[in-house]
């Protein structure tokens, strides 16, 4: 146990099985080099929440790609963390703590649905906190999903600052619910879901990718995923989007942090 008081706030604490799902696979299929490179790394699945279920479904997922990952689920409410106590095992344990993170430095550090309950003025504070847990490999995933997992956006950050957004969707609910992709914009990290107006490089993009959406509109009678792949390739002529169209089968769109970071300070 920490000898200080947590650094943090108790958030909300919602949460259900699988609703970290889409997150995990991206994690495990666009950093395996990093998981798998190194040490044995520990991941930290910070402000899991009421429950302990989502971390330990990302265990499982990460134990496919590395046998001997540590993953350590860091709560700021004690309860919380006894509550899940039953869910420990080797490789999966529980602790009270919050941004000061009391574990070894880690490779991952998973904060989904945490920052989004605080100011946007506390998260550049709070990422600097996180970027000093990470191991010389280590990344921040900073992110917000819906409560079935199903919309998603996340930052993601290295020990030198904010390198990506990703924003994910189950495709099938877009094309079936005639939406558009920047219903995305009620998900985005508390970094920017202010920032969703115009004159800001957030709401362009999303414009941009509503723009593509439609105008790839015809390639919905081939499904959602062609649909989707023509949108976002469409979209890569003018964006500095990363990754192709086996992430983006899978309504995942990752592009650039530069070109979406806010053009001020809050």
């Amino acid at each position: 146990m920490p000898s200080q008081r947590p650094v943090g706030a108790v958030t909300r604490g919602t949460t259900n099985p699988n609703r970290l799902r889409r997150a995990d696979r991206w994690l495990i299929s666009t950093h395996a080099a990093r998981l798998r490179g190194g040490p044995p790394p520990v991941l930290v699945d910070l402000g899991y929440g009421s429950a302990g279920v989502t971390t330990r479904e990302w265990a499982e997922r990460v134990a496919a790609v590395r046998a001997n990952t540590q993953v350590v689920g860091v709560e700021i409410d004690p309860e919380r963390v006894a509550a899940a106590q039953p869910l420990s095992r080797p490789g999966l344990s529980f602790v009270l703590g919050g941004f000061e993170l009391p574990v070894p430095p880690a490779r991952v550090i998973r904060a989904f649905n945490v920052l989004r309950q605080y100011d946007e003025g506390e998260v550049p504070p709070a990422w600097e906190r996180l970027r000093q847990g990470l191991d010389p490999a280590g990344i921040v995933v900073d992110g917000t999903c819906d409560e079935l997992g199903r919309l998603g956006a996340w930052v993601t950050l290295d020990r030198s600052g904010p390198l990506t957004l990703t924003l994910s969707w189950r495709l099938n609910d877009l094309d079936l619910d005639t939406r558009m992709p920047s219903v995305v914009a009620e998900r985005l990290p508390k970094a920017l879901i202010h920032r969703n107006v115009p004159g800001e490089p957030v709401h362009a993009l999303l414009g941009d990718l509503d723009a593509a959406w439609a105008r790839s509109a015809p390639y919905a009678t081939y499904g959602a995923r062609a649909h989707a792949v023509e949108a976002f390739a469409h979209l890569a002529r003018s964006w500095p989007v990363i990754g192709d169209a086996r992430r983006w089968r899978l309504g995942e769109l990752t592009v650039r942090w530069s070109a979406v970071a806010p053009t001020s300070q809050p």
